[in-house]
């Protein structure tokens, strides 16, 4: 029974505990949730892997408050997403949006491996090819057969 108690009381030590604060939390139900789904989009910017729903860094606690501030004065959810997007970077974003900027970061090493393929390839049909055999002459051929048959 104590090995069970013990096994329980483990997993649940595992369990990811929420840095929401409860003086953080919305009266407003709708408002609140709004809230956590935007705080599960942003990123901590001191632990950087981790929402600032999930970070326990005070910065987290800031940026948690701010976007509460912010639902609460009215805004949408994106007015929310842009405006701390223009004041800590794209980087707040655990899924960065769709741009130009972010479409040439992930396309560069793809077209660069497209471009070394390409120049392997011309490299390769411009070599003089090695498999061309040169065709022996008559007398080329009956000195090769008087000296092989000189080794018998």
């Amino acid at each position: 029974m104590r090995r069970l108690l013990a096994i329980v009381f483990l997993i649940l030590l595992a369990v990811p505990a929420f840095a929401v604060q409860p003086d953080e939390v919305l009266d407003n139900p709708a408002l609140e949730s709004r809230a956590r789904a935007l705080s599960a989009e942003l990123r901590c910017m001191v632990c950087q892997n981790q929402s600032i729903d999930d970070s326990d860094a005070s910065l987290a606690r800031d940026l948690r408050v701010l976007v509460r501030e912010r639902l609460v004065a009215g805004d949408s959810d994106e007015q929310v997403l842009d405006y701390l997007v223009s004041r800590y970077g794209e980087f707040v974003l655990l899924k960065p949006r769709l741009s130009i900027r972010n479409l040439v970061l992930w396309a560069t090493p793809v077209a660069l491996l497209i471009l070394a393929g390409l120049a392997f390839i011309a490299w390769q049909r411009s070599r003089p090819a090695n498999s061309k055999v040169a065709v022996l002459s008559k007398d080329e051929e009956e000195r090769i057969a008087a000296l092989l048959d000189r080794k018998d």
